[in-house]
C-alpha cells in the first residue's frame, strides 16, 4: 500500500470494443475505490491516442479495466510492455490465448480439463456448409474471440445454425460451434493463487446472454451455490488449473456448466472480469471476507510484486 501511494495509477477504461459501456462501469468503480484509499489516480479512455495519454500522465501503474478487443486480448498489454509501464492482470500471451475461445479450449484439453466438443468456422471459409454434418443441434454458436455473450446463439434446429454463424462472423473472423450442454452455469474467480467461492447463475428466462447479464432482475446469483460441494470443488480445481495452464496472473474468472449427473465442463476463462460493486468477482470476494477496496489493492499489489521480480 505504501508503494502504491507513492505513484499515480492510470485506470484504463472504455476502449474501442463492443464492451465499452461495461468497461466504463468497471473502471469508474475502480477509480472510486482507489480514491477512497487515498491513491492518486487518473481516468484514461483507451482510444487511438493511448500511448500519448500514458506519456502525458506519467503513470506508475496501469490498472486495466478494459473488456474485449484491444484491451483484453494482449494489445494494450503489449503497448505497456514496450513503454515499460507495470500493469494489472495477465501478460500478453495469456491475455491473447484466453481471449481466443478456441485456444483456451486447446490449453484446457492439454491439461485434462474437460470442455464440450466444438468446431471453428472461419470467415474466409465456406461459412456454415457441412457444420451440421459433424455437429447435431442443439449447439451454441458464438464469436470465437468475443466477450459478454455478445452475438451468442443457442441453436436447437439445424436451420438455425447458418444464420447464427453469419451473425457471429459479422462480429469476428472466427465462429465457434460448440455442443450444447444442459445444466446450471457456475463461475469461479481466482485472485493470485486463490480460488474464490463458486457462484451459481440462474437466468429468469432464456440463457445467460448480454441482456441477462446487464439487465437488473433478469438473473439470480446463488452464493453459496446450490450445487453439490463436489461439483463446486471440481470447478475450483479446474479454474486454478486453467489459470495456471494459460499462464495468467492477477485476477481471472472461469465459467463452467454442470450436468445433472454432476460432471463439470469448462467453457471459458476471462482475464479481466467485471469489477463493479455488483460484478461476480467482487461478490465472491466479499463472501470470502475480502472487501472491494481490498480486492483492488490485492490486484495492484500483485502487479507491483510481479514487476519487482522481473
Amino acid at each position: 500500500m505504501a508503494r502504491l501511494k507513492d505513484m499515480k495509477v492510470g485506470v484504463l477504461l472504455g476502449g474501442l470494443s463492443n464492451e465499452r459501456e461495461v468497461s466504463l462501469n468497471t473502471g469508474r468503480a475502480v477509480i472510486d475505490s482507489l480514491k477512497r484509499m487515498g491513491v492518486e489516480c487518473v481516468e484514461i479512455d483507451a482510444g487511438r491516442d493511448l500511448a500519448q495519454r500514458l506519456v502525458e500522465e506519467k503513470i506508475g501503474l496501469a490498472f486495466i479495466a478494459l473488456h474485449g478487443r484491444y484491451g483484453e486480448d494482449g494489445c494494450v498489454q503489449g503497448l505497456l510492455e514496450l513503454m515499460q509501464i507495470p500493469y494489472t492482470g495477465s501478460g500478453v500471451a495469456a491475455s491473447a490465448i484466453a481471449m481466443s475461445k478456441r485456444l483456451s479450449k486447446v490449453f484446457a484439453e492439454a491439461v485434462g480439463i474437460p470442455t464440450p466438443p466444438y468446431m471453428v468456422v472461419r470467415k474466409k471459409e465456406s461459412g456454415a456448409d457441412g457444420v451440421t454434418d459433424h455437429m447435431n443441434p442443439p449447439v451454441v454458436v458464438k464469436p470465437a474471440n468475443g466477450g459478454s455473450s455478445v452475438n451468442v446463439s443457442i441453436c436447437r434446429e439445424a436451420g438455425e445454425v447458418a444464420p447464427a454463424i453469419k451473425q457471429a462472423l459479422a462480429e469476428d473472423t472466427e465462429a465457434m460451434v460448440e455442443e450444447f450442454v444442459a445444466g446450471p452455469l457456475l463461475t469461479v474467480g481466482v485472485v493470485g493463487e486463490r480460488a474464490l467461492p463458486a457462484i451459481e447463475i440462474e437466468t429468469i428466462e432464456g440463457f445467460y446472454d448480454y441482456k441477462s447479464k446487464y439487465t437488473p432482475g433478469n438473473t439470480v446469483y446463488h452464493l453459496p451455490a446450490r450445487l453439490s460441494q463436489a461439483a463446486q470443488d471440481e470447478a475450483a480445481r479446474m479454474a486454478l488449473a486453467a489459470h495456471r495452464a494459460l499462464g495468467c496472473r492477477g485476477q481471472t474468472r472461469s465459467d463452467f456448466i454442470v450436468e445433472p449427473g454432476g460432471k463439470v465442463w469448462f467453457i471459458e476463462l476471462n482475464t479481466i472480469p467485471g469489477m463493479t460493486q455488483t460484478s461476480l468477482l467482487p461478490k465472491a470476494a466479499a463472501h470470502d471476507g475480502i472487501s472491494f477496496d481490498e480486492l483492488v489493492l490485492d490486484i495492484c499489489g500483485e502487479s507491483l510484486a510481479e514487476e519487482s521480480r522481473s
